[in-house]
């Protein structure tokens, strides 16, 4: 995760990458966009922040004083955007793939913020570059930082919006296996090395999950 949020959060996010664990953690949800001729058109992106990264936010911009987890309609326009602000070559922690290849998408739109349950919640959509008539093979969005600072969990509803006949899978990682290759990486830092000031490789593609797009043939 790659954002410019400013003050102590700022800092805290654009520390390093180099880390042997996630320090943040959000619930995901993928909701598959599509328009009036069937097409897929977009991805649109849920955020649900953990609920120490959502006090820091709050404290840093120094919103809901009462914590009483309900902001004002000021407040709520105040933190519409802290997660919006994405530095060049951050890529929004979602990728989506067909065939193998990657999709091109757009950079944040519609982007909206809001507390649930003490817990900052927010939502992008992200256009693909060119729309597809998804059919048999599948459409796979994936969400993961590359470098593992944070970690996403797809456990948020999936929901199709703009067609019906289609389905959304959530597929998990091999977690043992991107355990390994976790412990591999750690195992390459010598004993009188600071992880965090190590070359840390991207291994958080090896913990993406995912969901896989089919639907039915569009009629003639």
């Amino acid at each position: 995760m790659r954002r410019i949020l400013g003050g102590t959060a700022g800092i805290w996010m654009l520390a390093g990458a180099a880390h042997a664990h996630p320090h943040i953690f959000v619930d995901t949800g993928l909701h598959p966009v599509f328009d009036d001729q069937g097409l897929l058109a977009a991805i649109r992106v849920v955020w649900s922040y953990d609920e120490m990264f959502s006090l820091l936010i709050l404290e840093d911009k120094g919103l809901d004083p009462d914590y009483d987890g309900v902001l004002t309609e000021a407040e709520t326009q105040a933190l519409n955007g802290f997660d919006m602000q994405w530095i060049d070559g951050y890529e929004g922690d979602v990728y989506g793939l067909l065939g193998g290849v990657v999709l091109g998408l757009s950079g944040p739109l519609e982007h909206t913020a809001d507390m649930v349950d003490g817990r900052i919640v927010s939502t992008h959509l992200r256009a693909l570059d060119k729309r597809i008539d998804v059919g048999g093979q599948p459409v796979i969005f994936q969400a993961y930082d590359p470098t593992f600072y944070t970690a996403y969990h797809i456990t948020l509803p999936t929901r199709i919006e703009g067609r019906d006949g289609c389905s959304a899978k959530v597929f998990l990682p091999n977690l043992d296996e991107a355990n390994q290759i976790l412990l591999d990486a750690i195992s390459e830092v010598g004993a009188d090395e600071n992880i965090e000031d190590y070359d840390f490789p991207a291994v958080g593609a090896d913990f993406a999950e995912e969901i896989r797009l089919t639907c039915a043939p569009l009629s003639q």
